[in-house]
């Protein structure tokens, strides 16, 4: 059927493929066409099927050569897929579509050259991926990096309780206030019952925190307060007011002291302070770690993309950013059509919101590509036992075989890019960078 084919590299990881087909299978398509057509069709003044071949060819002749040419074109583009090279197959989800579609000649007496584009995987050659330098940061954890830890947790086992004492700074004081006129009287609407405020925050209205200072509980007192010439409420502008208040209740928020007993509360593992200061070094010590890896790996990942130009196509791009857009709307909460009109009153369409997630998509393929060649080329391989012990600890609930066998070569995917990443990160020389502290390189990675 194929007289005969040609591909042409284009931009972007995409091809041209340029089909010849012969012209008598364009003949035949077109016979096949026909007897569809006389058999089934009923004209006017002719039984069903028995119109002449020449009627039907006089009134719907075009029509039938261009279903002709369509078919042998669909065809004739399966067969030149499967024996096209493999470097050259196109992406599973890119269609290949026609190029100069409308200048399709609808001819059937001669040969028919057409085109067809679509994305391959893209062509490139791994350049050096060991013995590079890359500069990692020297992060240390200190002793005041261990102490901020732990009086966090402090901090998250500080109790709320009652005191007899008067008020100081920093106490969570109850109180009711009003405003008195001239002869003493309360001022209506002025009153407030059961106001809470911790002192010093200067989160009221009249700024009385000083004035609370001393008092004890049950404790009347009454205070005049002078409000600047520019205070930010015109009517209290200039204004003195006299104000009487009433304490009803003083709370002073304890943190509890780091001692053995603070150290058996957060955990029966810890006996002694020194226990509980131990295992947090070791805490931080495991997040460092494997953070400091991930920033090793992303260093060397960096430094051989330098070196490369891989030309990732349009349809990856399109399928990785879709990926994270479902995953956004699924973390959203909301059905996909609310999420949506949720931009539109932003004026923002879907592809205008994901257009600055397509840099990152981009990245990520060409490391993923990156990884996938490494891994083959060095052909990583996992023991049997510790697949299994994998697949066991990532599906414990998973009974069905099926399922089980699906994941397995996942997962056993997974570990091979593992095995990828830590031989980049053995291969390549770490050279120490600047000291950063531990509170830094933590934040920075989270962002």
């Amino acid at each position: 059927m194929i007289a005969e084919q040609k591909v042409k590299e284009l931009e972007n990881s995409a091809v041209e493929l340029t089909i010849t087909v012969k012209q008598e299978a364009l003949a035949q398509s077109y016979t096949k066409v026909l007897q569809k057509y006389m058999k089934t069709l009923q004209l006017p003044g002719f039984r069903k099927g028995k119109a002449p071949a020449s009627v039907l060819e006089q009134k719907f002749g075009t029509g039938m050569r261009e279903e002709g040419v369509y078919s042998t074109i669909d065809e004739a583009v399966q067969e030149a897929l499967k024996t096209v090279e493999d470097k050259y197959k196109p992406l599973p989800y890119s269609q290949p579509s026609l190029v100069d579609e409308e200048n399709i000649s609808t001819a059937i007496d001669t040969d028919l050259q057409f085109a067809v584009t679509y994305d391959i995987l893209p062509l490139f050659e791994l350049p050096a991926y060991t013995d590079l330098e890359v500069e990692v940061p020297q992060v240390e954890i200190t002793e005041e990096t261990i102490t901020k830890e732990i009086d966090k947790l402090r901090e998250q086992n500080a109790l709320v309780v009652e005191k007899s004492r008067p008020v100081e700074h920093g106490d969570i004081v109850t109180l009711d206030y009003v405003e008195l006129d001239a002869e003493g009287n309360e001022v209506a609407g002025t009153d407030r019952k059961d106001f809470v405020f911790t002192v010093g925050s200067g989160t009221n209205f009249y700024k009385i925190d000083e004035d609370l200072v001393g008092m004890s509980k049950d404790e009347t007192k009454t205070i005049e307060k002078t409000f600047p010439e520019d205070h930010e409420y015109s009517e209290y502008a200039g204004k003195t007011v006299t104000l009487k208040i009433l304490v009803k209740q003083v709370k002073v928020r304890e943190v509890p002291a780091l001692d053995d007993e603070f150290a058996q509360d957060v955990s029966e593992k810890y006996d002694t302070v020194a226990d509980l200061v131990s295992a947090t070094r070791e805490k931080l010590a495991n997040g460092l770690e494997s953070h400091l890896k991930e920033t090793k790996l992303n260093a060397v990942v960096n430094k051989i993309l330098e070196q490369v130009t891989i030309p990732v196509p349009r349809s990856m791009i399109d399928i990785e950013v879709d990926s994270s857009w479902r995953r956004f709307v699924s973390q959203s909460g909301m059905p996909e059509s609310q999420v949506l009109k949720f931009l539109e009153f932003q004026g923002q369409t879907k592809d205008d919101f994901t257009a600055n997630w397509r840099e990152g998509a981009e990245r990520n393929i060409r490391v993923q590509l990156i990884m996938e060649k490494i891994k083959d080329k060095e052909a990583f391989s996992v023991e049997a036992a510790e697949l299994d012990a994998e697949v066991a600890a990532q599906l414990p609930e998973t009974a069905d075989e099926e399922t089980k066998a699906y994941y397995r070569t996942m997962i056993e995917d997974e570990m091979k890019f593992r095995k990828a990443g830590d031989f980049l990160i053995e291969k390549n020389i770490m050279k120490e960078g600047s000291v950063v502290s531990y509170e830094a390189f933590m934040a920075d990675h989270h962002h």
